[in-house]
This record gives structure tokens, C-alpha cells and sequence, in this order.
């Protein structure tokens, strides 16, 4: 297992929640035990929801795990003026203008609720494909044409490949909001190509979303990422069974850290809801815990 580059990657949305915790201290491990080097890239695009808190968080989550990363910000300050995804633009333009012009896109004027009309699952079964709505069309998102998809090949950090169905969950998925803002999958994709990522680590919530970047990737003749290794850790869940959110402050690092957790008291927390036998006191615990 070798590999060059890996990237923790979170959103000024919300404050970091012991879940992010999880899963940037297995990326840590990852690298460690890879030879990857890690790069802080942080998805600020959709500017609803920044918060200027919310981005000095992950600063303060991070040192207060004691994750230290070799390429990216070395603070908010920098992070607004050196590494924002608002500096790249240009490039996620450019790739949308590539997609339409390969004919991969189409316009979209349907909401979440027509949706919902149309199809009792919600996916959106790909309505304004032949609705030949106009490029420059206002309000309107634009959405990949995956209605003769191919089977898509993810690999695992072993060099395993498989070969899957685009589940319909992210079928003719959105590249551009109708803000006319580039959407995650499509700057997810163009970031990690940018900088070198050969690794990336996220939960198998996200599974969906990996084959729809590899999807992405392929449309955009990127051979580069389609040769990118996953792995796709366990969700740690809360009490009531649930994913842990953003929205649930008692889980939030900046609340534990507050009330006076010290990071050994918040490895014995990651421990418990990971339902390991043997209590995680610290991070060389924590990767023994770890079955890659």
C-alpha cells in the first residue's frame, strides 16, 4: 500500500462533529501507514451556509487532534487569501464549458418538489433530458446525461477494482447549481486532480458519491483520478442509532472541548461508539482499533 497524496476535506458549515473526528484521524492513519502526504483542502463554495466561525473551527478541531497536514492553509487568513475554492473558478469553468461542449450536459429547471411529484423515491430520473432547454436559461442547473452510463470501476486501497451500476440516487447528477455556482461533485473532482490526490478517504455514506467523481472523472478524460484508491470507513452513530450532523452541537468538538474534554477523554468517546472491546486512549490505540 503506497500512495502520495491524501487530503482531509471539510465545509465552514457547521461545527465539526466527533464523526469528522473519526474520519480525519483515519486519514492520518492511512497516510501513515501509505507514505501519502496530507493536504487540508476545505469545500467553502456554497456561501450560504459559510461562517467565519465555522472555518477557524476547523483550524482549532485539528490541532486539538493533533493532525498535523503538509500541504494547505496554515490558517483562516491564509485560507481566504491563498486556498479558497472561490480562487479556482476558472478552472471548475472551465471543465463545465468542456462537458457541454462534449454534449455530457443538460439544463434542468425542475425543483425538489416537482421532483418528488414525478417520481415517490425522489431520484430524479432525468425529466429535462430531451426538453432541449437553452444553455443560458435563468434559475436553470445543469445536470450530467447518465442515461447510457457504462459501468463505472472504483478501487479499493488494495488495487481491488470492481465494476457498478450508477446507482439511481446519483443519476443525471448536478455539476452546476442554478446560482450558476460549480457543484461539489464536479470541484470535489477537479481539486483532487489539481493538487495530486491519489487517495481519498470518506464514508460509506458517500460510496454513491465516489461513483458519481469516477463517473465525473471519465466524462472529463480524466485519467488521472480515475486511477484514485478509496476507502470508505464505517459511520459512527450517535446513541439513537442516527448519523451524527452537524446540526447535533453535543457532538461537536468545539462543545467537548468547552466543557472540558481533554483529547484522551475524546479518544475513549470515539472508542465507545466505534464498539471496540479495548478502551482508545490515544492515537497509536486508535490505529491498532483500525482493520484496513
Amino acid at each position: 500500500m503506497k500512495f502520495n497524496l491524501t487530503r482531509i476535506a471539510p465545509t465552514p458549515s457547521g461545527y465539526l462533529h466527533l464523526g469528522n473526528a473519526y474520519s480525519f484521524l483515519v486519514t492520518k492513519a492511512l497516510a501513515e501507514k501509505s507514505g501519502a502526504k496530507i493536504l487540508l483542502r476545505i469545500d467553502d463554495l456554497d456561501r450560504e451556509r459559510f461562517r467565519m466561525e465555522y472555518l477557524v473551527d476547523i483550524f482549532e478541531t485539528l490541532d486539538f487532534l493533533e493532525i498535523n497536514y503538509d500541504l494547505g492553509p496554515k490558517g483562516p487568513e491564509d485560507f481566504l487569501v491563498n486556498w479558497t475554492q472561490l480562487n479556482r473558478l476558472d478552472l471548475y469553468r472551465e471543465a463545465l464549458e468542456r462537458l457541454w461542449a462534449e454534449g455530457c450536459l443538460f439544463s434542468c429547471t425542475c425543483s425538489r418538489k416537482k421532483i418528488a411529484q414525478m417520481n415517490s423515491s425522489g431520484y430524479y430520473l432525468g425529466h429535462c433530458l430531451d426538453r432541449n432547454i437553452s444553455k443560458t436559461k435563468k434559475e436553470a442547473a445543469w445536470r450530467i446525461n447518465t442515461f447510457e452510463d457504462e459501468l463505472v470501476k472504483i478501487q479499493d486501497i488494495h488495487g481491488k477494482s470492481k465494476e457498478e451500476v450508477l446507482p439511481e440516487d446519483v443519476a443525471f447528477f448536478i455539476v452546476r447549481k442554478k446560482d450558476e455556482m460549480p457543484a461539489y461533485q464536479l470541484t470535489s473532482v477537479i481539486d483532487d486532480t489539481h493538487y495530486g490526490v491519489d487517495l481519498i478517504v470518506r464514508g460509506r455514506d458517500l460510496y454513491n458519491s465516489s461513483l458519481a467523481q469516477v463517473f465525473l472523472a471519465k466524462s472529463l478524460k480524466d485519467t488521472a483520478f480515475e486511477k484514485v484508491s478509496f476507502y470508505h470507513h464505517p459511520i459512527l452513530k450517535g446513541p439513537d442509532g442516527k448519523k451524527l450532523a452537524k446540526s447535533d452541537g453535543s457532538t461537536s468538538i468545539q462543545f467537548l472541548r468547552k466543557g472540558g474534554k481533554s483529547l484522551e477523554e475524546v479518544y475513549l468517546l470515539l472508542g465507545k461508539m466505534m464498539q471496540v472491546e479495548k478502551p482508545i486512549r490515544n492515537f497509536d490505540e486508535f490505529k491498532v482499533a483500525l482493520a484496513f
